[in-house]
């Protein structure tokens, strides 16, 4: 059975703002910006610990980064008010 993509959240509390801008940039390239610390993407199992395990290496001493994966049934319990929509399961394009 192939790594279904999930829904995956990253949050982190970074006190240097030069970590915390190279840890933005990173999670910006791979997930949406949903709150100043906050990020979501779909991602696979595998892709989901790639992006942790590397994020991780940039941070300081007591700097905290979580990684929580939602699941379909956790998406279908979850709400939301405002913000850009997460895209939907699928391939999509950024431009």
């Amino acid at each position: 059975m192939a790594d279904r993509p999930m829904l995956m959240v990253y949050a982190y509390d970074i006190a240097s703002p030069k970590v915390r801008t190279r840890v933005a940039d990173l999670l910006e390239d791979h997930a949406v910006r949903v709150q100043d610390s906050v990020f979501e993407a779909r991602l696979t199992k595998a892709a989901a610990s790639r992006l942790f395990r590397h994020v991780i290496r940039l941070l300081d001493p007591g700097d905290l980064l979580r990684m929580y994966a939602i699941t379909a049934a956790g998406m279908e319990r979850s709400m939301t008010h405002g913000g850009a929509p997460l895209p939907e399961d699928g391939d999509y394009w950024i431009v």
